[in-house]
C-alpha cells in the first residue's frame, strides 16, 4: 500500500473519543497503512466532549470560513487539525458551533438521541469533502466508519458526482453493530432531497433507523467490510446479497493482512 492515499473517515476516532469498536479500529486501519507507508488522512467531527487543549487541537484558519448549505440554512465551517502522538498521523475535525459544540457525542446525558443528528451528519458529510477539495489531496480509497459519516458515499456518488478530484475514488464502508434505538429525523430523506439527491437513490431513508441508513451507504459505496462479529442477520443477508465485493469479519490479530489484500487486490 506504499504511496497510496486512504482518505478514512469516522464518527468516533481514539484517542479523542472513548473505546468502542468503531474508535478502534478507525485508529488501527490507519495507523496499519501508515506503517505500510500508505499517505492518510482521518476526518471527524469535534464534538464538545473532545478536550482540545490536552489533544493539543488548533484551527486551520486557511481551511474554515466556508458556509454549508444544510436544509436551506447557511452554516459556518470550522476545520480544526491535532496529530495523533507518536503516530504522525493528522487528524482533521470538521467543527460548527450549532452541532458539535454540545458537551456530548450522539445522545443527551440521559441518553435521547439529539434530534438534529441527520442534519450534523449532512453537515459532517459536507464538509470532508469540501475540506478535501480545499487541500486539493486526491484519495485511492475513502473509508467509511460508523453511522455519523454514512452521508459520505450519497452525496458523493450525486450531490459531488461532478468533482473530478474524486472521479478514480473507490468507496469502502465498514459496518458494525454499534447502532441507535428508534429512528433518526423523519424529514432526514426531505432535507437530503433538497440537494437534488434523487428520490429512488434515498428510498431507504423513508424509516431513517440505523440498518435502513447502512443500506442507503451501501447502495452507494464500492466495496463494503463486516466490521463487527455479532452483525445483525438482516444487515449480514443484505450485504452478501448486495452484489457488492464484502470482507467477512476478520478478527483484530488477523484484521491488518486481510484489510490490505482487500484494498489490494479488490477495491484498488
Amino acid at each position: 500500500m506504499k504511496d497510496k492515499r486512504i482518505l478514512y473517515v469516522s464518527s468516533e476516532v481514539v484517542p479523542y473519543l472513548a473505546e468502542n469498536e468503531v474508535s478502534l479500529m478507525s485508529y488501527d486501519v490507519p495507523k496499519m497503512i501508515n506503517d505500510q507507508g500508505g499517505q492518510i488522512r482521518i476526518f471527524m467531527p469535534r464534538y464538545g466532549n473532545i478536550n482540545e487543549r490536552r489533544h493539543q487541537l488548533h484551527e486551520v484558519i486557511r481551511l474554515s470560513g466556508m458556509n454549508l448549505v444544510v436544509n436551506d440554512l447557511d452554516m459556518p465551517l470550522i476545520i480544526k487539525v491535532a496529530s495523533i502522538p507518536k503516530e504522525r498521523i493528522q487528524v482533521y475535525f470538521i467543527d460548527n458551533d450549532e452541532y458539535f459544540k454540545r458537551k456530548a457525542t450522539f445522545a443527551d446525558e440521559e441518553g435521547v438521541m439529539y434530534p438534529d443528528n441527520d442534519e450534523r451528519a449532512i453537515f459532517f458529510a459536507k464538509g470532508v469533502v469540501e475540506t478535501v477539495k480545499k487541500l486539493n489531496w486526491v484519495p485511492d480509497i475513502i473509508h467509511v466508519h460508523g453511522w455519523m459519516a454514512a452521508m459520505l458515499p450519497i452525496y458523493l456518488k450525486h450531490f459531488y458526482k461532478n468533482e473530478a478530484l474524486f472521479s478514480e475514488t473507490k468507496i469502502v464502508t465498514s459496518v458494525y453493530s454499534q447502532s441507535f434505538e428508534g429512528t433518526l429525523d423523519a424529514e432526514m430523506i426531505n432535507k437530503v432531497k433538497f440537494d437534488g439527491i434523487p428520490d429512488e437513490a434515498i428510498a431507504d431513508l423513508e424509516v431513517p433507523d440505523y440498518e435502513n441508513i447502512i443500506k442507503a451507504t451501501l447502495k452507494h459505496s464500492d466495496a463494503v467490510i463486516i466490521a463487527s462479529e455479532n452483525l445483525s442477520p438482516s444487515l449480514t443477508k443484505f450485504i452478501e446479497s448486495s452484489g457488492k465485493p464484502f470482507l467477512p469479519f476478520a478478527a483484530k490479530d488477523v484484521f491488518a493482512e486481510a484489510y490490505t489484500n482487500f484494498y489490494r487486490d479488490v477495491v484498488l
